[in-house]
């Protein structure tokens, strides 16, 4: 027989006296750091006593909620009662009906996410230096992420239910599933056997038509009897293979442009093993994105390229044409920058795994020569994203027994990329860390102090509102670094489907014509919604430097530089090891 709330027994006292320690230690973990001094002046003082009134508001607020919880619980609610605390919009973990209508799993989430939110409103209230706080932050979440019911058998409904139905099956398939992913070195999140590079996926007609030991340089086939003068080079990131831009043809950047008239050359970087394991910053500037300008124009017999670049991308893109416009080189009509860091000051959260400590263990291990393994690399990115891409196929692969489903972008994001050593310790030092390539001249490449400021052609920079990659007011910083006219432009989504937003779809939203005066905030108050894809508007932007109609190549290539392959090529097929 239920006992009423009034009349609690030892498990109510006992877990209110949890709930006290469960305080008391996050408060002395947030009074602890920046504590006062020996002698602590007035201003210390002050500052004390509106933590420990935050803090306070906090125990109460949380105390509050918890005696209407477990009241609730005892004192014979109804299981349909309003929820205490809500799941947040989105969060798809607690969908079950049995998370809502059943009390003791009701119970079970709503405990969860109480001490969730407290922790969360703790780590906000402690006062730590901006780096620091983001680091709390960043490990709380994984905590908190990692300790949901959901992932649990015993504590997931949907999973006890199957294991029930299926008489034990779907546990022990689950199994069978961990054990292949632990020999495989890490969590499948796509059905893999589905998709294969050329064949539907990267499948826009085109040719290799260059190769050295960084990249293959891919020229695409015509679409159009006519197309523009001036060629586009995109230079994709090397911490990712180039397909995300040709995945399948309705969503493929590579083809829209193509179907717009534009002669379209891509990076393809190598997937670097022991043989180019040398590989530095340096190289992937001159022998990488400044090669490919070079053949772009001389393939193409054209004055002037426009380029693209994504992500690390665009930073190799920024300091290649930073050096080429310090020697007088006016071959670039326009740049393009996706989701773009040039300022480093805030990284987002992959500036928690960076520190100085990090850096030099990497700069003594492969900093002169050796590889940084791609699935420990992937491994982090999906760490910023663990309740889309760990712990859903954790509950459906591990708990569930099931296979993951195919999904064209999870298979590209599965296909992970070795860096080079050399190149990627140097990335960390004076990118993430020490934020130098803002700073005019305190880099030297090529022989030539980069200077940002340099690159004065017109440039289209686009952010995305919910990068955890770049983070978009990041990404909008670098409108005040280039010396030429800026147009910023703020998609809808994140890091990924915030770029690939085909525009015959016409999905999401994007903001424009801010000002360009003041910060990234300023701007967004400024700016206008717009419906749809950026895709239409960038080629609008692009259609003055475009250059003239000329009748498209039935041949691609050029005297000197045949086609070597079929387009995707082979780089794009080494798959990590």
């Amino acid at each position: 027989m239920k006992r009423p709330f009034n009349a609690p027994d030892e498990f109510v006292v006992g877990f209110f006296k949890s709930t006290q320690s469960l305080w008391q230690g996050f408060a002395k973990a947030a009074v602890a750091p920046g504590a006062a001094p020996a002698s602590p002046d007035e201003a210390a003082l002050e500052a004390l006593s509106r933590r420990a009134q935050r803090l306070g508001l906090l125990q109460l607020d949380y105390l509050e909620k918890q005696t209407a919880l477990w009241a609730s619980a005892f004192g014979g609610t109804p299981a349909k009662a309003p929820a205490v605390v809500a799941t947040d919009a989105g969060d798809r973990r607690f969908s079950a009906a049995e998370w809502r209508d059943n009390p003791a799993y009701s119970l079970l989430k709503q405990c969860y996410l109480l001490n969730a939110r407290l922790i969360g409103d703790v780590v906000e209230a402690v006062d730590l230096e901006p780096r620091a706080k983001r680091r709390l932050r960043f490990y709380a979440r994984q905590f908190v992420d990692l300790a949901s019911p959901a992932n649990f058998v015993a504590t997931n409904p949907d999973v006890a239910k199957l294991a029930v139905e299926t008489q034990g099956e779907s546990l022990r398939t689950g199994l069978a599933n961990l054990i292949a992913d632990l020999d495989k070195g890490g969590v499948s999140i796509t059905d893999e056997t589905a998709f294969e590079v050329g064949r539907n996926v990267a499948v826009s007609k085109g040719a290799v038509v260059f190769e050295n030991e960084l990249f293959q340089l891919i020229q695409y086939a015509p679409l159009t009897e006519t197309v523009a003068s001036r060629p586009l080079v995109i230079v994709p990131p090397c911490i990712n293979k180039f397909y995300i831009l040709d995945l399948q043809p309705e969503n493929s950047f590579v083809r829209f442009a193509v179907e717009a008239g534009l002669t379209v050359f891509v990076v393809s970087w190598r997937n670097p093993d022991a043989s180019c394991d040398d590989l530095t910053w340096e190289d992937y500037v001159a022998i990488g994105a400044m090669k490919a300008i070079d053949l772009a124009l001389v393939i193409s017999q054209a004055d002037k390229v426009n380029a693209i670049g994504w992500c690390v991308g665009g930073t190799i893109l920024s300091c290649a044409l930073a050096i080429l416009r310090v020697h007088g080189d006016d071959r670039i009509a326009s740049v393009t920058l996706l989701t773009t860091l040039l300022d480093y000051e805030d990284p987002g959260d992959l500036g928690v795994f960076v520190d100085e400590q990090g850096v030099v263990q990497r700069e003594q291990t492969i900093g002169r020569r050796g590889i940084y393994p791609g699935a420990e690399l992937a491994f982090v990115f999906q760490t910023l994203r663990a309740n889309d891409l760990i712990w859903p196929n954790v509950i459906n692969n591990y708990l569930k027994g099931k296979s993951p489903p195919p999904f064209d972008l999870l298979y590209w994001n599965a296909d992970v990329t070795n860096l080079s050593g050399p190149m990627y310790a140097y990335y960390l030092r004076n990118m993430y860390l020490e934020n130098n390539l803002r700073i005019p001249g305190r880099l030297t490449l090529c022989g030539t102090p980069v200077d940002l400021r340099r690159v004065d052609m017109p440039s289209y920079i686009l952010g995305t509102q919910e990068d955890h990659i770049v983070p978009w007011c990041s990404a909008y910083r670098s409108t005040q670094l280039f010396g030429g006219p800026s147009q910023f432009v703020l998609g809808a989504s994140g890091h990924i489907a915030g770029v690939v937003n085909p525009a015959k779809k016409n999905k999401r939203k994007f903001w424009i014509d801010g000002p360009l005066d003041g910060d990234a905030e300023d701007w967004l108050a400024g700016a206008r919604e717009a419906p749809g894809s950026w895709w239409s508007h960038w080629l609008n932007w692009l259609n003055a430097n475009r250059g003239e109609s000329v009748p498209a190549r039935v041949k691609l290539g050029a005297a000197g530089f045949p086609e070597v392959e079929a387009a995707p090529g082979r780089y794009v097929k080494a798959r990590a090891k």
